[in-house]
């Protein structure tokens, strides 16, 4: 926002908002004003940033899994090794488990 602002003031432009008589950079209080509201706005979202990465952090501590679930299960996934290692091409494997390719790729990947 500082930024945008600091644009417009070079190309001497200037914001002034009809609802909000802080939101004025034509003056130097405007101008602070503005300054330090962007100021708390970018605190804020560096802490929101920070709460939300420890929160992540925390909850896979916990075994908590992020993203899509499985589409292979523990059982699907042994047969799916069986049948490799019984010759079983990963196309006549993903068509008889009703998925794709790449997903058996990336399950055998996961053990």
């Amino acid at each position: 926002m500082l930024e945008i602002i600091d644009k417009l003031h070079n190309a001497e432009a200037h914001i002034r908002s009809l609802c909000e008589p802080w939101a004025d950079t034509t003056s130097h209080a405007g101008r602070m004003v503005m300054t330090v509201f962007s100021g708390i706005a970018e605190f804020e979202k560096e802490l929101i940033k920070e709460r939300t990465s420890t929160g992540r952090h925390l909850a896979k501590k916990r075994g908590v899994k992020f993203g899509r679930p499985s589409k292979i299960n523990p059982e699907q996934r042994s047969l799916m090794k069986r049948l490799l290692s019984e010759g079983e091409s990963i196309k006549n494997i993903a068509k008889a488990m009703n998925t794709h390719p790449s997903t058996i790729y990336r399950n055998l990947e996961i053990q």
